[in-house]
């Protein structure tokens, strides 16, 4: 498979411009021009963000539900358990949502499958130990969009299931509680390009 390198002429006087105006180095302000971030008060935004900043999360389909199921466990001290992946992105989502999960008074336990010997994303044998250990909510991070026999075994088991992932979907969804992913096919969130652990939160 043959690639084509592509990269962008610089515009240097511009570069040179933004990183006087912002006192910021010259690779940074590269950065800025190569992603068209030329506006003052963009360029303010994107290097010192605020939580005023952020999209509204509720424009991504399934949010709502997510949240409401999740408020339930919590409040009725259900047996939760985080599904990871083990790639970077994959254990800091599992990281990020059991702290945040903890801090709300849920202890939660995590599974992350083994790379070499079960892959990426749900299995058949990791969902039969969740079965087995009688959990009531899996909430999935970075993985799962895929998972559409695995989530179905969750549903016949009376477990339910919040995707939360970043992947490209397929032709179907997995029928689980919640799928949140920005990369659905019917999502409004204005930015397709959230990491793993963007889309748990």
């Amino acid at each position: 498979m043959n690639k084509k390198w592509e990269y962008y002429e610089s515009d240097n006087e511009k570069i040179e411009e933004i990183s006087k105006k912002f006192n910021i180095s010259n690779l940074l302000a590269k950065i800025l021009v190569n992603r068209n971030i030329l506006d003052s008060e963009k360029i303010k935004v994107f290097l010192n963000p605020t939580r005023n900043d952020f999209y509204n999360p509720f424009l991504m389909p399934d949010m709502e539900i997510a949240v409401n199921r999740i408020i339930k466990a919590i409040e009725s001290n259900e047996k939760v358990i985080i599904y990871g992946d083990y790639d970077v992105d994959g254990i800091t989502s599992t990281t990020v949502l059991k702290k945040y999960l903890a801090e709300r008074g849920l202890e939660v336990d995590y599974y992350i499958p083994n790379r070499l010997e079960e892959g990426y994303g749900l299995n058949k044998e990791a969902i039969q130990e969740i079965i087995d250990k009688k959990y009531t909510l899996i909430i999935t991070v970075d993985c799962g969009i895929s998972g559409i026999e695995e989530v179905e075994i969750c549903n016949r088991n009376k477990i339910d299931t919040i995707i939360t992932d970043h992947h490209e979907q397929l032709e179907e969804l997995p029928k689980a509680m919640a799928v949140i992913d920005a990369k659905r096919k019917d999502n409004e969130y204005p930015f397709r390009g959230l990491a793993g652990c963007r889309s748990c939160l």
